[in-house]
């Protein structure tokens, strides 16, 4: 997908990167309490992070390389990050929720944990999460609503 191309999981290339970021993220299970080993580990699973990401367990990557984090990053237990393709996530981000595929989530949004963000649906900026999004739909307001179903 970076490259252009279409995106083949099963391509070999992108079947070894997925396997080695699964070891990774196992070794950061077992190392839950060496913070030097998980700050090593973190590193080599990302494309960039730093000392301040934290990642609890059952963090997720498909690849991890595609994952680009500024600091202070904190990933609750259990989110999910699909990275066939590139995902930038700023400065002072914190993640629980589980967000599905095709998923725009607009600036200053806060989703509560436990959420679950369904595929394919909009986030309008400074929405407040307490319930589940299911697919195809744009939601926005403090407290979140529903605004529309999207058609494909």
């Amino acid at each position: 997908m970076l490259s252009g191309e279409p995106y083949r999981g099963s391509d070999p290339e992108l079947l070894a990167i997925a396997q080695n970021a699964q070891n990774l993220l196992d070794k950061m299970q077992s190392s839950y309490n060496d913070k030097a080993e998980r700050i090593r580990l973190t590193k080599q699973l990302l494309g960039t992070s730093d000392e301040t990401t934290y990642l609890e367990k059952y963090a997720y990557f498909d690849y991890g390389i595609n994952t680009h984090i500024g600091k202070n990053f904190y990933m609750n237990t259990g989110c999910v990050i699909l990275d066939p393709g590139r995902v930038d996530i700023g400065n002072d981000v914190m993640f629980g929720p589980n967000i599905g595929d095709f998923v725009w989530i607009g600036g200053g949004s806060i989703v509560l944990p436990g959420i679950s963000i369904g595929n394919n649906s909009v986030i309008a900026a400074g929405s407040f999460f307490t319930k589940d999004v299911p697919e195809n739909v744009v939601v926005a307001g403090n407290p979140a609503k529903f605004m529309k179903k999207i058609d494909n």
